[in-house]
């Protein structure tokens, strides 16, 4: 699982039909250290409601597609699993 900031979301009138209902979003990673963007883009599946702005914790393969039975037959690569509130890192 990696970090990145939710920058926008991707509107698609046709897609797979196992897509449908799902919201899709443009998503920056993030290095865990300084929580800068390390120009890695990617459009995530949205499984939780996330927005513009947010931080969130995603997930890329197979760990992609096994989040819930409706997602399992999707064409996933990268899926949001969670939204940060704060980061901490030690030293």
């Amino acid at each position: 699982m990696r970090l990145a900031k939710v920058i926008g979301t991707v509107v698609a009138t046709r897609k797979e039909e196992s897509l449908t209902g799902f919201k899709l979003l443009v998503i920056d990673e993030l290095d865990p250290r300084d929580m800068r963007p390390i120009n890695n883009r990617l459009v995530a599946v949205d499984t939780l409601g996330a927005g513009e702005g947010d931080v969130v914790l995603w997930t890329h393969g197979g760990a992609a597609r096994v989040i819930s039975e409706e997602h399992r037959k999707a064409p996933l690569d990268v899926a949001i699993v969670g939204i940060i509130d704060s980061v901490t890192v030690l030293p």
